[in-house]
């Protein structure tokens, strides 16, 4: 088995493993000879590899997940075409790549690196070529279709017991071994290792060749050519480019191809003193191998790169820079399945290892020169160490004295190492003899073994003649038990025709019970019906208390409007009777001013031209400032008194005002707790409409429940009938019939009795409904009678404020007529006044009579147009007073008769909707009694009951037994005590049978 990991993402990878299951290691011929069983089963479509392994009498798999597994019929081509072809194709864009194949010794790492034969003639690889070749010849063909200029290099490595060793270097310096040396920037190179540059892909087929012979190889029990060293062959390889601008740099590339050597059981493979401790280090190097991989996949602070110079070698491939594949090899053999399990849990770790690849940088072509030629001065530095250490001329005998001595030196080394050899066989022969030691006992307890066998085949003769005893008996109860069988089976036969017949009547009964389906599932479709209709009345109901509300609401708002505008056409009037009032005193303020002035005037012409008529004149002149003032002061008292009437009819109209106010209010706050009792109204008939919702659904899931816990329960109880019909044959067929009629019957009568309580609740809850519709009612009615009754007391209240404005006008009225006889008085004082006083001064008045005159027809027509004034103003007055009070007195009335019109409507319309009220509920009454009473059906057919089937008894069936054991032994020996041996067995045993 082989599995894969590569890393190939840029930033951070985890290994990816490719698993080839048996392909290099199938079964050997002793494994075929042996037959031995496979341990690992595979599955190329889901990538997984399944080990089994027995524990005792359990087995236990375990199943692994890879990037690709190739079962035993893959070949060498579609395991390089599937994984190692698009990693050289990675390489050559700039990639550092680590190829290393790991399993058990023998399982096919060397086959699948490197591979058997070569090409063919017509220049094709044969089938079995390696993953290295296949790599090397697609490398070359690759940079040549490039036409590219290139250098390639190789170099071929071999770590045999912690040394590394190189393959490719000259003859006298193969044994040398190479020291691990770290750079400034901790990468790991070897100083004075080997490089050589190809030119094509025959001369790396020859270096791997070459280096291929000189591995450390050797023979073992598992593997007849077992690499005995981790090899490590890599080729680096440089290419130019021309980029647009005719700059040229150089892309670098590295492929490591690592074959390590395979982990072993001693023990399996027989390795002795140096193979052992070849086997020790190779297990070693592969122990830190895995430690590392485990810190790796751990995070673990520190990884144990310096414990061992294999995973120093690989640090770079392993969590560093470098894209890594790993191809892990297993075998089939249930024999290595302890070395499987290792390997897959080692190559299943290693997936899971995170590498932070990055592309080789491209250097310009000046750098790559610069650093060809530091490479050349070391060189030449190394070069000139070696000249200046073996250039120096010695004598011809020194040098024959050294020589002398270099070869005693040798014999020397040689006689240490026979010393060694012959230690070693004489451990050898040590171990030999403990081993023939050893052997001898085991001889003796072989024999001993083997005495003890043939009396333990003594005591089984013994034993097998008294099973061939047993064997007799045990015919002898066969031939009984067969002659019990074939009665029994005649009694089966009458039972199963008594069964038939009990199931054709458990077919009527189950007719029976899809018969009760049929009708409840009808009741079932009837309750959604009614569901469905109960929705749409209350559908019906719900809008037409919307529309009565919104209707109603429409009303209110109309009579607010209206009483505002009546409440502002009255605020004009009062504002209007406020104004005229204010002219009329204007008036009579400016009359009496200028009578004020013409008494002043006259006053004074008569002090100017009667100064000698003083005397006469004072006493005429007191008497008429006297009247003057008495008639101000009765002109300013009716003047006050009207001025007061206008506060108190102000007033009188403010409170009508505040009085209708507050009328309005009441009736909208009545009209407003009337809508809040319909709109209360309206939620609690929504929430009877929800509950009855609820219980129409909770009646319809009950019901469903109901129904399906008795077809559970009766299909339930069937089951366990028809097990004890099966047990007990037909003793309990009519106590199950029994049983399954009376079932049927209780959950017939628990579905009707709940059906008929949720039927009850129903009408129950319709019930309250319509006691709270009538009750609603009343309280709408009520309401209408109280806001009538307002609405009477407002007409009264309006009606007395009429009365009032109507006295209060007759009042100014009134007031008006005595302010005229009060003037007509004034004026008849003064003619009295003038007459008593004329003929006193007749004579010294006649020079001034002219004057007098003028001042006279003054004061005359000032009085007269004073007069006309205050006629037309209180004419004017009570002309707005009465067409106010009639506009007042008809926008009452029209207000009256709007609010009646509107009280009627409102009447009517909540009498309609009573009606369609009472009709809706009556019509849902009746649909819930044509629903739960008339068309609810009721099973009450009549089915046969089955027959009683007669059963035979317990005595009966215990005598189709047969006889016991005990009794037919008993007569069998006392037949063969009077027969021979060999007598006939049939003979007795039909005896027998026919004295039973």
């Amino acid at each position: 088995m082989a599995y894969v990991t590569k890393m190939t993402k840029i930033k951070v990878s985890m290994c990816k493993l490719f698993c080839d299951v048996g392909l290099f290691r199938p079964f050997s011929d002793d494994d075929v000879r042996a037959k031995t069983p496979a341990a690992v089963t595979f599955n190329e479509d889901k990538q997984e590899v399944i080990v089994t392994q027995s524990m005792g009498n359990k087995q236990s798999e375990k199943t692994f997940c890879f990037d690709k597994v190739f079962g035993p019929g893959s070949k060498q081509k579609d395991l390089y075409d599937q994984v190692v072809s698009p990693i050289v194709k990675d390489a050559l864009e700039g990639y550092n790549w680590t190829i290393f194949a790991y399993g058990q010794t023998g399982t096919g790492k060397t086959y699948t690196m490197e591979g058997e034969g070569g090409k063919t003639k017509n220049g094709e690889f044969h089938e079995d070529v390696g993953v290295i070749p296949r790599a090397v010849e697609q490398l070359f063909n690759t940079l040549e279709s490039q036409n590219a200029d290139y250098t390639v290099k190789v170099t071929y490595i071999e770590l045999y017991n912690e040394e590394i060793t190189d393959l490719l270097a000259p003859d006298e310096k193969s044994k040398k071994p190479i020291s691990l040396m770290e750079d400034g920037k901790g990468a790991v190179f070897m100083r004075g290792l080997e490089e050589e540059r190809v030119t094509s892909a025959d001369e790396i087929y020859h270096i791997l060749e070459k280096g291929s012979a000189r591995k450390h190889t050797a023979e073992t029990l598992v593997n007849t050519l077992s690499n005995r060293s981790h090899s490590l062959f890599t080729i680096a390889f440089q290419i130019k480019e021309n980029i647009s601008d005719g700059v040229e740099i150089i892309k670098c590339g590295k492929l490591n191809l690592v074959d390590l050597a395979g982990s072993e059981n001693i023990l399996r493979s027989g390795a002795r003193e140096g193979r052992a401790r070849e086997a020790g280090e190779i297990n070693k190097s592969l122990l830190t191998l895995g430690r590392v991989i485990n810190a790796l996949v751990d995070s673990s602070g520190h990884v144990p790169y310096r414990d061992s110079k294999l995973t120093r070698l690989l640090r770079d491939s392993l969590g560093g820079k470098t894209k890594t594949c790993i191809i892990a090899t297993v075998s089939l053999s249930v024999h290595s399945l302890e070395e499987t399990q290792n390997t897959l849990d080692y190559a299943y770790r290693a997936k899971s290892i995170k590498n932070r690849p990055e592309i080789n940088h491209k250097v310009t072509k000046s750098v790559a020169v610069k650093e060809l030629y530091t490479e050349i001065d070391s060189l030449k530095q190394e070069l000139y160490a070696t000249r200046e250490k073996n250039g120096i001329y010695i004598p011809h005998d020194r040098y024959l004295r050294e020589e002398a001595a270099k070869k005693v030196n040798l014999h020397i080394i040689f006689f240490v190492l026979h010393n060694k050899e012959l230690l070693n066989l004489q451990e050898l022969f040590f171990n030999q003899q403990k081993m023939t030691t050893q052997l001898s006992q085991r001889l003796e307890d072989t024999k001993r073994e083997l005495l003890e066998s043939k009396k333990y085949e003594s005591k089984l003769k013994d034993k097998l003649k008294q099973a061939n005893e047993m064997t007799k008996e045990k015919d002898y109860l066969i031939l009984n038990l067969l002659g019990s069988e074939k009665t029994l089976t005649e009694r089966a036969v009458e039972l199963h025709s008594e069964l038939e017949n009990a199931t054709s009547e458990v077919s009527s009964m189950f007719t029976k019970i899809e018969h009760k389906n049929h009708i409840e599932e009808g009741n079932k479709m009837l309750i959604q019906s009614f569901q469905t209709i109960l929705a749409q009345h209350l559908e019906v109901l719900h809008k037409i208390i919307v529309s009565s509300v919104a209707h109603q609401e429409q009303q209110l708002n109309e009579i607010e409007e209206h009483m505002k505008l009546s409440i502002t056409e009255q605020d004009k009037a009062n504002e209007e009777l406020r104004i005229r009032a204010k002219k009329i005193k204007d008036v009579f303020t400016g009359g009496i001013k200028t009578l004020a002035e013409i008494a002043t005037e006259y006053s004074a012409h008569s002090e100017t031209t009667f100064g000698n008529l003083n005397n006469a004149v004072v006493e005429h002149s007191s008497a008429l400032t006297e009247l003057i003032r008495e008639a101000s002061v009765k002109v300013g008292d009716i003047l006050n008194d009207l001025h007061c009437n206008l506060n108190d009819q102000g007033q009188s109209i403010t409170s009508l005002w505040q009085q209708q106010h507050e009328s309005q209010l009441r009736a909208y706050q009545t009209t407003q707790s009337a809508s809040s009792v319909t709109v209360n109204f309206f939620k609690s008939l929504s929430k009877d409409i929800f509950i009855v919702i609820q219980m129409v659904e909770e009646a319809r899931t009950i019901y469903d429940q109901k129904l399906s816990e008795f077809q559970k329960k009766f299909e339930d109880y069937a089951d366990g009938e028809d097990k004890q019909l099966l047990n007990k044959m037909a003793e309990l067929l009519a106590n199950s019939n029994a049983k399954k009629k009376q079932l049927v019957q209780t959950e017939v009568d628990d579905i009707r009795s709940y059906i008929g309580s949720k039927s009850y609740a129903l009408h129950n809850k319709m019930s309250n409904m319509h006691t709270f519709t009538s009750s609603t009612n009343d309280e709408f009615t009520s309401f209408l009678e109280e806001t009538k009754k307002h609405y009477i007391e407002d007409e009264n209240i309006t009606q007395e404020a009429k009365s009032g404005l109507t006295s209060m006008v007759q009042n100014w009225t009134t007031k008006a007529r005595m302010g005229d006889q009060q003037w007509r008085k004034v004026q008849e004082s003064l003619s009295r006044l003038q007459k008593r006083h004329i003929e006193s001064v007749d004579s010294k008045l006649k020079d001034a009579f002219d004057t007098n005159q003028r001042v006279y027809t003054r004061f005359s027509s000032m009085t007269s147009s004073t007069l006309q004034e205050l006629d037309i103003a209180h004419s004017g007055s009570l002309t707005f007073i009465e067409y106010k009070t009639y506009l007042l007195k008809r926008f009452n009335h029209e207000e009256n008769e709007w609010i009646n019109s509107l009280t009627r409507i409102s009447l009517d319309a909540m009498k309609d909707m009573e009606t369609a009220h009472f009709n809706k509920t009556t019509e849902i009454t009746k649909d819930t009694e044509k629903c739960l009473i008339n068309e609810y059906m009721v099973d009450n057919s009549l089915f046969s009951t089955p027959s009683f089937c007669k059963l035979s008894n317990k005595i009966n069936i215990e005598e189709l037994k047969t006889p016991p054991f005990e009794v037919l032994l008993d007569s069998f020996r006392k037949a063969q005590s009077g027969k021979q041996e060999n007598g006939d067995i049939n003979a007795v045993s039909t005896e027998v049978i026919n004295g039973c």
